[in-house]
């Protein structure tokens, strides 16, 4: 990076800034970010809205205050770090980043396991801190502040070198940003977790971000029924746009009869569930032919447990597969590059766009219900 190019980084920068869960987030002026080893720096597009975050506002998820959460981002490359040598990466490419930011080099990472990165959970999930056991957040004052993935919800955002991929010119920046969380966990779900194979069936328990891209990435994998659920019509409205072959209201209608009544007695293949609480892992499971996976991608808030029945469990031959995320290094080019072919429908699924001075205002729409698909924070606002 030029010296030139340096100065253009300004000093301080605006974030969203989590110190009270009465309060939610505040706008605070932060010092810019700056990259070390195996990092970069960008100047963040786009910031994506996501379920986990109010787990982590509500005070549901325990993390370190005061913090910068946001975890699905796009922007431009204004900095690199050392070490980037081999990385491809070059300053002003546009990219995105995905939540699930591995190492590189622990024993998970160095088998292509990045979703159970060691020290992605220990220090970052855990403390809000990247891998050297710092944070690259701070006050005016030099208060440490911590990181929930690379902190996204602010200006600028360092991001580890293993958790970037490069957009073509096509691609839109601002929907971009759901590329690195709610696409990229229903690419996992669809991909790794379920192992999907042309022809079987599928039902998606709960149609938010997630949700709806598990709908068409499983459609694309050559799903021949994908069955959408939900409470809310005016959620599953949208559905067929994105591959399903039927929708059901499971608050109006009970689900299981509804989806074997549609495969002709037998149940679902696989079934998704991307929400987190206790109902719709049942109905996840309710749906299931013998045989079947039920895949579990949602997260709950705090400590939940769900029933099982164990003896269908046990005679059906059927199996729980937990999906976090994805093998980033692997998996978010692959969907980045779905949705540059037009085969993930990026754009509509992003409803709303919020300034960043109203994230507390798009995370409350998020709370209510009143987000169809995902809300972004969209910096150019």
């Amino acid at each position: 990076m030029t010296s030139d190019e340096t100065t253009q980084i300004p000093p301080t920068m605006q974030a969203a800034v989590l110190r009270d869960h009465k309060t939610g987030l505040q706008i605070e002026t932060l010092r810019t970010p700056r990259p070390k080893s195996g990092e970069v720096l960008i100047k963040v597009a786009a910031c994506g809205l996501c379920h986990s975050d109010l787990h982590v506002i509500g005070g549901a998820i325990a993390f370190p205050l005061p913090a910068v959460l946001g975890h699905e981002v796009s922007g431009t490359i204004v900095e690199l770090g050392p070490g980037n040598e081999h990385s491809g990466l070059e300053v002003g490419q546009s990219v995105a980043g995905g939540f699930l930011m591995p190492c590189g080099q622990c024993d998970a990472c160095a088998a292509g396991r990045d979703e159970l990165c060691g020290p992605f959970f220990e220090l970052n999930r855990l403390k809000g801190l990247l891998y050297d056991g710092t944070t690259r957040l701070a006050t005016t004052e030099g208060e440490p502040v911590a990181m929930y993935s690379m902190g996204g919800l602010a200006q600028y955002a360092v991001v580890p070198s293993t958790s970037v991929t490069p957009v073509p010119e096509s691609i839109d920046m601002v929907p971009a940003a759901i590329l690195g969380c709610a696409a990229m966990t229903a690419y996992g779900a669809v991909r790794r977790g379920a192992d999907l194979r042309y022809g079987e069936t599928v039902a998606v328990v709960a149609t938010g971000g997630v949700g709806t891209n598990i709908v068409q990435v499983a459609r694309a994998f050559g799903a021949r029924q994908v069955i959408a659920i939900d409470v809310d019509d005016d959620k599953l409205a949208p559905m067929f746009d994105y591959g399903a072959t039927a929708v059901v209201n499971s608050s109006t209608h009970d689900a299981r009869e509804e989806v074997f009544r549609l495969t002709g007695g037998k149940g679902v293949d696989v079934s998704f569930e991307a929400l987190g609480i206790p109902a719709t892992w049942t109905t996840a499971l309710d749906v299931l032919a013998d045989g079947g996976r039920m895949v579990p991608i949602g997260l709950g808030a705090g400590v939940q447990t769900a029933g099982v029945e164990i003896n269908r469990t046990v005679r059906r031959s059927q199996s729980i597969l937990g999906s976090y995320g994805a093998r980033t290094r692997q998996d978010l080019p692959a969907v980045v590059d779905l949705a540059a072919q037009g085969v993930i429908n990026y754009r509509d699924v992003v409803s709303r766009r919020f300034p960043l001075q109203e994230a507390r205002l798009g995370y409350e729409a998020l709370h209510n219900r009143e987000v169809q698909g995902r809300a972004v924070v969209d910096m150019s606002l």
